[in-house]
Formats: structure tokens, sequence, C-alpha cells
């Protein structure tokens, strides 16, 4: 059976090895290296290469989170799992933007520990159940699809140039001037920086606004 390598970061020795000793536990699992800090995380990842580096968000010198993103983009066969005391949706979302796949809070039992390591090691990501929520409102509050910036009229005008339809039709259609078809077009275009018809296809494609 092809073992899962990980490598330990946190600067608490004594944390350290509580999970050590949760990991070694596990037959699926090898602990091949540890660091202090978070520049020692990113040397000895680039040196083990490890399936997946278990990494403090909090630590001196350099964080977790600018760590993260150094590992994620240098080698991203090396996944991150982030682990942390913080609940705060800002956390979870600067360290997940960094790159991390995983974001455990360390008082998680250790089944979740265990179980996010293998979810992270396979590809999927994890998240801590008491984080999930924050998460979730966090997305809602920054992430803003672009079409939510067009009025209803705005919509129906763009699915209907996407259709293929002149502003002519389209004014006939809506029962609207040809001049304020017109100033819907190029509002659209304004609001989502799109500058061709092909690219506003493109985009009601995307959006399911046509097949």
């Amino acid at each position: 059976m092809k073992r899962i390598r990980i490598l330990l970061a946190d600067d608490h020795a004594v944390v350290r090895q509580g999970f050590k000793m949760i990991l070694s536990a596990q037959p699926d699992m090898e602990i091949v290296g540890e660091a202090g800090n978070g520049r020692e995380a990113v040397e000895l990842a680039e040196q083990l290469r490890p399936d997946v580096l278990v990494m403090d968000v909090a630590m001196p010198e350099l964080n977790g989170i600018e760590a993260t993103r150094r590992v994620a983009s240098s080698l991203p066969h090396s996944r991150v799992l982030a682990l942390s005391m913080h609940k705060d949706s800002v956390y979870v979302r600067e360290t997940l933007r960094a790159g991390a796949r995983g974001y455990l809070l360390k008082d998680s039992p250790a089944g979740d520990l265990v179980a996010a390591v293998r979810a992270v090691a396979s590809g999927e990501g994890f998240l801590s159940p008491a984080v999930s929520n924050a998460v979730l409102d966090d997305y809602r509050r920054h992430v803003t699809n672009p079409i939510d910036l067009l009025t209803s009229r705005e919509r129906e005008v763009l699915q209907m140039l996407a259709e293929g339809k002149t502003n002519k039709e389209i004014a006939g259609i809506l029962n609207l001037s040809v001049y304020t078809v017109d100033a819907h077009r190029g509002r659209i275009m304004e609001k989502l920086n799109l500058h061709s018809i092909n690219e506003m296809v493109r985009f009601a494609v995307r959006n399911g606004l046509i097949d």
C-alpha cells in the first residue's frame, strides 16, 4: 500500500508531537519531516515533496498563509491542509485563496484530522464543520456573479442579442425604440466588460441564458 507522505509544520513541538502520534498510527500514513516555522516548512517541502503538508496558519518568521502560497505555486503535487485556532471567515478565505486544499480547526477530534489528511491527499477539499457556515456566508458576501450587475431588462436584451436578434427586432419584441435597445446594449457591454457580440454570446452560454 502506498503511504501518504506527510510534512508537519507547527511552531509548538508538543502540538507537532500530538499530530505525529495520531497520524503515524494510521497504516496508510507516514511523517517524513517536521518544521517549526513557515520558512522551514517551504524549504523542507521543496526537499521532501510530501503528498500533504499539515500547516499551522499562525507561525513565526513566515506565517502559514504565505508559506501555503509559496508551496501551492512551486509544488502543485504537495497539497496543504491548514490548521488554525481561528473560525473567522477572513482567515479561512485568505488561507484557501493562498492555495490550501483543507482548513481544520485545531480543537477538532483526532478522527477529523485523519479524514482531512486522506481527503486532501486524494485531491478533495476538507473544511471543519464549524467553519463551513462562515465560508458560505463569506462566499455570498464576496463573490458576485457579473450577471447580477444587470437589470432584469438588460438580461432580457442580452439573451436576445446572444440569440442573434438585431436591435430593431428586439425593439419590436419589447415595444421599445431602437435607440433604447442600443443604450441597453452599451450598458450591458460596459457592466460586463465585453467588447464584441461574440464575447456576449460566450458570456450568455456560460451563464445559462442560452444553450
